[in-house]
């Protein structure tokens, strides 16, 4: 290790070389004078910096930042040894930089961060993201985490996916972005680009207290948007691969805007491809905005704004028989070219616009006070078109017409809208208390309109009046809800250190209470109006219900011999049904509000870590009770049913290595024992399933991952496997799919600058390298084998009509993709 003497020795010895060099005159040599005011200046700080990465350096004039820094504005740094050479000559003007590497708190290239909270993380840093392609989503990211199993249905990142963690799903998840309601995993993509990613981080089983999370049974996963930097300059990649896939993407960075405090950025994307499986084009376009102010007594605000727009074909989703078709033949299920057809792509589309904001503050306030307020709000709008010859009423319009259909699941409108407000005191030098309230208001407009399909076969807009169908000689009309819900919360909680912050104590309550409704309406005046009985005995026009939610938390964490941490944490986490979940509800007849879900979550874990590698266990324990479930319609639409209760035990174990000689690698294993702790009943035909004691749907035993990181100069590489155990995709086990194994692939390297290009960089992202035809996971539960109703589905051209799935339906690993990439700041 340096010392400030070291340092001080080296450079006295070269003034005495340069008095014999010329006398006085050597004195003059270039930089001489800022190396004396650096050695003064590292005397008189005592060697602020006291490791191989944060001791004082000389550098020259045109400083080089880390590889890895969220923006990379200058130069790539030459390959370095790991302790710095010394104080080298050099010609050019120089100045002091303390730095530290965000690199010495990742293991596995990034796959692994090391962790000091009570409670279970696993995050995925910068550098990992950055060797991944542009394309990657948030989920894309975190497929090789030990609680996680990620089903992405297209390689080219539009359509998103579903998340299987420890026994629950993405809809048990809090999905966040900077700490605010984030889209569901079907639909991730839509809130920010990759490149724009700090980091994903994931806490299987646990949710903060102030938190605004609704659903929070299977932990938390945020993602972290980048800081817009300091100085002025930008970002630009373009992207080409399987699939006729194309993107590019352009970031601009304002840099500090006058004496203001105030820095930006504004990014633009565009990615168009072809659908992997069949016909059908998707397209995708994207904006990300980011602000941040910056306070000398440490108050921040940032804000962040993102827009989507995106049309992309609905896929066909093959049940058990499609699949091994599919397998055993090579015969495609999904969407064919023939405009003529029912299944034809153009007449089985997505159409979607959001919009996502996102603005907390954090205020440091006099006499040990602190206020944060953070305000979020979302806002939807598009339709999800399927062929409607065969629609869910079961009548074959085109055989009276002649004319093709098409069937809207029209969504005027998806709105969250919410802001928490929190009060921060430190009590002492010990404790931080706070409290706070959290309110969210969420909703959702939608309906179902039948229209002509156009005579190219394509689908038409479900608001142009020259191809709607008003129905006129049926007596059922138009049909749609309005649902949503009014959440209200307070909470307290206390963070506590002692012995020089070894021991980690955090305690908190929050309180929820939700008003929820389901109102219906219909445009035919013979028949039930928006929100009131008509008659005794008919449809009922509204229900909703009033509910409250405790949730305790407890965690204890404790630091010794500096390498070694132990912490439990214990808490009660709930999901209520989503505003998309009471739409599929039609208020009367047998349907009723679902309850609550409720789950009491344990863990234990144990952490190591030193200069050279890094380990974490957590066992858990879940009990969940009044499982929230969903069963796939077709349509890309979901209906909520009642799973029962359901018992999780486990563990997860992760080890990764800091960089040995250029290579990085890192392992995880999960081990899940689920279990159905009650029979269920289908409400709709009354059967009752002997579910309890079987294996809980969706919740492999085994999962298990590896991963290996080479970086040499300007070379790097990342290889990764992951594997999936069997598992049941009924709820009775009458139903199984068998395990899997992916795995990814990314070569690159970084060029040296080159005039205005600071970092050119290439490099090839591969995906299921060996081709592998395999299901990745259910789209949904369903309670029996068999034939499912619900709407028909649609198998490649052999299939004019459609027809029941005969079981359950299932995303399947993309074929073999490769994307090839140039990016470089500026």
């Amino acid at each position: 290790m340096k010392t400030g003497r070291d340092i001080y020795n080296v450079v006295i010895r070269q003034v005495r070389n340069a008095a014999g060099q010329g006398g006085l005159a050597g004195l003059r040599m270039p930089g001489l004078k800022m190396r004396l005011r650096a050695v003064s200046c590292l005397v008189g700080t005592m060697c602020l910096a006291t490791g191989n990465e944060a001791w004082a350096q000389v550098a020259t004039t045109q400083t080089a930042p880390h590889r890895h820094a969220p923006v990379r504005q200058a130069a790539a740094p030459k390959q370095r040894s790991a302790a710095p050479a010394g104080v080298t000559d050099t010609s050019a003007p120089e100045q002091i930089r303390v730095a530290s590497s965000r690199q010495e708190h990742d293991g596995g290239g990034g796959m692994m961060r090391q962790e000091t909270a009570p409670h279970a993380v696993q995050t995925i840093g910068k550098q990992f993201i950055e060797m991944r392609s542009p394309t990657s989503t948030a989920l894309d990211l975190v497929k090789n985490l030990p609680s996680m199993n990620v089903n992405s249905p297209d390689p080219s990142g539009m359509e998103g996916g579903q998340i299987q963690t420890r026994g629950l799903t993405d809809l048990d998840m809090g999905l966040m972005l900077d700490g605010a309601p984030a889209e569901a995993a079907k639909y991730l993509n839509e809130d920010i680009d990759s490149e724009n990613l700090e980091s994903v981080e994931v806490t299987p089983g646990s949710s903060a207290t102030d938190l605004p999370a609704m659903s929070a049974a299977g932990g938390v996963m945020n993602e972290r948007s980048r800081t817009a930097s300091h100085k002025f300059g930008g970002m630009t990649d373009f992207s080409y691969g399987t699939n006729n896939m194309s993107r590019e993407f352009i970031r601009l960075d304002s840099g500090d805007i006058g004496n203001t405090g105030v820095r930006s950025y504004f990014s633009f994307s565009n990615t168009h491809s072809r659908s992997w499986m069949g016909s059908g084009i998707n397209q995708r376009k994207h904006i990300d905005f980011g602000l941040q102010k910056d306070w000398n007594n440490g108050s921040t605000a940032k804000l962040f704004l993102s827009w989507n727009s995106e049309d992309f074909v609905i896929d066909a989703y093959p049940d058990g028989d499609a699949f091994e078709n599919y397998k055993r033949t090579g015969e495609g299920y999904g969407r064919n070219s023939d405009p003529t057809s029912d299944n034809y792509w153009k007449n089985n589309n997505d159409h979607w616009n959001q919009i996502f904001l996102t603005a907390p503050i954090h205020v440091v306030l006099p006499a040990k006070f602190t206020f944060d307020l953070q305000s979020y709000f979302s806002f939807g709008q598009g339709w999800d078109a399927s062929p409607g010859n065969n629609t869910a009423y079961g009548t074959n319009y085109s055989s009276a017409e002649g004319r093709n259909y098409t069937n809207f699941f029209l969504e005027n409108e998806a709105r969250q809208v919410g802001v928490v407000a929190k009060l921060g005191y430190d009590v002492d030098r010990h404790n931080h208390v706070s409290f706070g309230y959290w309110y969210e208001n969420n909703q959702t407009i939608q309906s179902y309109p039948l229209s002509y399909t156009m005579a190219n076969g394509s689908t038409p807009s479900p608001n142009a009046a020259a191809y709607q169908n008003t129905y006129s000689n049926e007596t059922f009309g138009v049909s749609g809800v309005n649902a949503g819900y009014e959440l209200h919360a307070l909470f307290i909680q206390d963070t506590a250190k002692y012995f020089n912050d070894k021991l980690q104590i955090h305690a908190g309550f929050k309180f929820v209470m939700s008003d929820a409704w389901d109102k219906g309406w219909n445009s035919a005046a013979s028949n039930w109006t928006y929100g009131k009985n008509l008659s005794p005995g008919a449809s009922v026009g509204r229900m909703g219900a009033n509910t409250t939610e405790p949730l305790p938390q407890l965690s204890i964490g404790y630091t010794f011999n500096n390498h070694h941490q132990i912490y439990v944490n214990a808490e009660g986490d709930y999901r209520e049904p989503s505003a998309n979940d009471l739409g599929w509800l039609t208020p009367g007849g047998n349907q009723k509000m679902l309850k609550n879900q409720y789950s009491i979550k344990e863990e234990l874990g144990y952490r190591y870590h030193d200069k050279y590698v890094m380990f974490d266990l957590s066992l858990f324990n879940y009990n969940v009770t009044n499982r929230i479930l969903s069963t796939y319609i077709g349509a890309n639409q979901f209906m909520p049913i009642e799973g029962g209760n359901q018992t999780m035990r486990g563990f997860d174990a992760m080890i990764a290595s800091r960089p040995i000689h250029g290579f990085s690698p890192y392992a995880s294993f999960e081990y899940l024992h689920a279990t159905q702790d009650s029979n269920v009943t289908d409400p709709t035909t009354g059967i009752t399933y002997a579910a309890k004691g079987q294996q809980a749907i969706m919740a492999p035993r085994i999962m298990a991952n590896f991963g290996l990181t080479y970086k040499y100069k300007g070379f790097f590489a990342n290889g990764a496997v992951h594997y999936t155990g069997p598992q049941s995709v009924a709820l009775d086990n009458s139903e199984r799919m068998p395990g899997y194994v992916t795995d990814t692939l990314s070569l690159g390297y970084h060029f040296k600058p080159f005039m205005y290009a600071k970092s050119p960089t290439f490099k090839l992202n591969f995906s299921n390298l060996t081709g592998s035809i395999v299901r990745t996971g259910a789209m949904g539960a369903i309670y029996h084998a068999g034939t499912q109703g619900g709407y028909p589905v649609y198998y490649g051209a052999s299939s004019p009509l459609g027809r029941y799935a005969n079981g359950n339906s299932f995303m399947v690993e993309p074929r073999f993709t490769m994307t090839g990439t140039v990016s470089t700041s500026f």
